[in-house]
């Protein structure tokens, strides 16, 4: 089947099978590995891209139900310059990384969480979080990057219950 989509600012026209998924699209078809794929289940988050501004888990879309769609990737979050993203810069600056694996996804549903929620405070970062596993850093960090991203004065996170998800 036929697609036609923007990527990262460039719009394109694609062959796909009707039963590829999308984040298979992004990677195998584009070359943009950034998107990684965790679990295929839709647990992990680690395939979070935007698709027309929404935060969507792209291993839960097939390409063709992103014809005519604009799509953002990990890859086009930063400026043609190079100049990071500031939940990008954000991530950086407070170690909101570890192995990375999970930082694409991160980044892309926390960029979608502050965009919908203005005013985020730790609690509501965690709980807009729920849907991203990280495995190795606890969360504390990456919830900090997000508060520091959304402008927030008090960037200041509790280490209280940081082991059993972004929310909990």
């Amino acid at each position: 089947m036929q697609i036609s989509v923007t990527v990262n600012g460039a719009s394109s026209s694609h062959d796909v099978e009707p039963r590829q998924l999308l984040v298979y699209f992004l990677r195998d078809q584009l070359g943009l590995t950034g998107t990684n794929v965790g679990c295929d289940t839709s647990s992990c988050g680690a395939c979070t891209i935007h698709v027309d501004g929404e935060s969507v888990k792209s291993c839960t879309m097939l390409a063709v139900q992103a014809d005519g769609a604009e799509l953002t990737t990990i890859e086009g979050m930063a400026s043609a310059d190079g100049t990071l993203h500031p939940m990008q810069q954000a991530f950086h600056e407070n170690h909101g990384l570890q192995c990375g694996y999970c930082t694409p996804g991160m980044v892309m549903a926390a960029t979608s969480l502050i965009e919908e929620q203005p005013g985020l405070d730790e609690a509501a970062v965690r709980e807009g979080l729920e849907g991203n596993l990280c495995r190795c850093t606890g969360y504390h960090n990456i919830v900090a990057a997000v508060l520091a991203a959304a402008g927030s004065t008090d960037t200041q996170v509790s280490l209280a219950g940081t082991d059993a998800g972004a929310g909990r």
